[in-house]
């Protein structure tokens, strides 16, 4: 049982995209390691895998690039962290596969659905994107057998232009 990585998705800051090499620069500056090669999916979002990161490398990250991010951090595949923020400051915190983290012992009352779901929807909103507010309740609620099913689920419904 640890720690599996986690995923990170960011969208290119200013009117040129982001190289992926800059990004990966940028973010072993902030704090991550083991960095993956980046997807791009559609308007300057794009996806990249990571081995670790630090306690504040989400935070770092955003101030760095000025673009919002939403990160989820992986427990054995089985549990998902989400942390996300914007530029201005504002962030949020969720779960993914709940029922797995409860036998896990994780305890849920650290990660509230109401606030989570109300922290996504305005941070969709900050990052420009339009999303649905019962996928992203049902993929904070939902189960799946690999959490990363609901992490993509969860790209979904925030809204990011090409995910899948």
């Amino acid at each position: 049982m640890g720690n599996s990585g986690g995923s990170l998705t960011t969208r290119s800051a200013g009117e040129t995209t982001r190289s992926a090499g800059e990004l990966h620069q940028l973010m072993r500056e902030a704090g991550f390691t083991g960095v993956d090669d980046a997807e791009a999916l559609a308007e300057g979002w794009q996806v990249t895998d990571f081995a670790d990161a630090g306690r504040r490398s989400l935070a770092h990250l955003v101030e760095r690039t000025g673009t919002p991010a939403v990160m989820v951090s992986f427990f054995d595949s089985d549990v998902g962290f989400i942390e996300a923020r914007t530029p201005d400051g504002d962030s949020w915190e969720g779960l993914l596969n709940r029922e797995t983290a409860e036998s896990y012992e994780i305890p849920l009352e650290h990660f509230p659905v109401e606030p989570a779901v109300a922290g996504a929807l305005a941070w969709s909103a900050a990052a420009g994107l339009t999303p649905d507010e019962r996928a992203i309740r049902q993929t904070l609620t939902g189960s799946a057998l690999f959490a990363e099913e609901l992490s993509s689920a969860l790209l979904v419904a925030l809204g990011l232009p090409g995910a899948t």
